[in-house]
């Protein structure tokens, strides 16, 4: 528990709810209504979005692309006993594999090979679709969340190697050595990256992969200063805060805290995240300058620094710290 002085934003994994279970059909059913998750948005926010420089105001285009439809592919192999159906449905066309049981009711899981239903062995192939098509929103969120935990946990794996990518103010950057720079640098704009911009290091092209993590991560920590840097000092400009300190932190469970006495602490590791989930920390520890609790209060202090601060708020804590770079 967080002493009375001292209150910290700490790493909170998101409940797990990927099955759900139709009401029993009976010629035919009425499914009962499914809820509608908000699918967490991905790490890398769609390159639509410019990233803000870090002294203008925040800029909340945090959701993934809704449009954009979610890959089902037909797994191979199918498990045993299985077939593959495809439905169209309102927000996308859905395949699915299906598998007979005894059981009463029809029952949607979200696996590894994607969208799985398991009906009763008396329900028609037609009341399989209208029940898919009745959970079709549903299905798609979280397929989306599956989608995106993907690629997330993708990129925790990070090859310290030329070619290797990182995530980086919501971009993927990827590592370049051998260049000619005497100095670590990144190809495209620092404060506004794009996908694809190279970190070159300043490493002969054979560095092992522990120079190459290490070079990479002292890089990160120096942007990391800057950019939170010019993010508080804009915060507390428009809020007329007063700090004593600030510093970074390598916490492995919290994104930041605040003391009694305005001393803060960041944790470096958000530099991975877009500027906004960056903002909403920092809105989130100056808050507790004047609020060292989490009331109805200390919100409203939240909303004050960073209005419309709950969409970041809400993908900071469904993001699964498992899914960043390992160090």
């Amino acid at each position: 528990m967080p002493s009375t002085d001292q209150l910290e934003l700490l790493f909170d994994v998101q409940d797990s709810d990927a099955a759900a279970d139709a009401s029993p059909l009976s010629a035919p059913p009425a499914p009962r209504k499914a809820p509608v998750a908000t699918p967490p948005a991905p790490l890398f926010p769609p390159s639509s979005s410019p990233a803000p420089k870090p002294a203008g105001e925040p800029l909340l285009t945090l959701s993934p692309n809704a449009a954009a439809r979610v890959p089902t592919p037909c797994p191979d192999p199918m498990p045993p006993g299985a077939r593959w159906r495809e439905v169209d449905t309102d927000p996308q066309p859905i395949g699915f594999v299906l598998l007979r049981s005894r059981r009463r009711s029809i029952g949607f899981v979200i696996t590894d090979d994607g969208l799985r239903v398991t009906a009763p062995n008396w329900v028609t192939l037609a009341q399989v679709d209208d029940a898919v098509r009745e959970k079709s929103r549903w299905i798609v969120a979280k397929l989306r969340e599956w989608h995106n935990r993907k690629q997330q946990l993708a990129m925790a794996h990070t090859r310290w190697q030329a070619g290797g990518e990182l995530p980086y103010l919501g971009k993927r950057i990827v590592l370049g050595v051998g260049g000619d720079s005497r100095q670590t640098r990144l190809s495209g704009d620092a404060e506004a990256p794009a996908d694809g911009d190279t970190l070159w290091l300043a490493l002969p092209a054979d560095a092992d992969q522990g120079r190459i993590r290490d070079a990479a991560q002292a890089w990160l920590q120096q942007r990391a200063g800057a950019w939170f840097g010019a993010r508080l000092a804009h915060f507390l400009q428009i809020s007329g805060l007063k700090i004593r300190r600030w510093r970074l932190s390598s916490a492995a469970t919290r994104w930041g805290s605040c003391t009694s006495d305005g001393n803060i602490m960041l944790n470096w590791r958000l530099i991975h995240f877009a500027p906004a989930i960056i903002d909403y920390v920092i809105a989130h520890e100056l808050a507790h300058l004047r609020e060292m609790n989490h009331s109805q209060d200390f919100w409203r202090e939240v909303g004050q620094i960073l209005p419309d601060f709950e969409d970041a708020k809400n993908i900071l804590r469904r993001h699964d710290p498992a899914s960043l770079p390992q160090f």
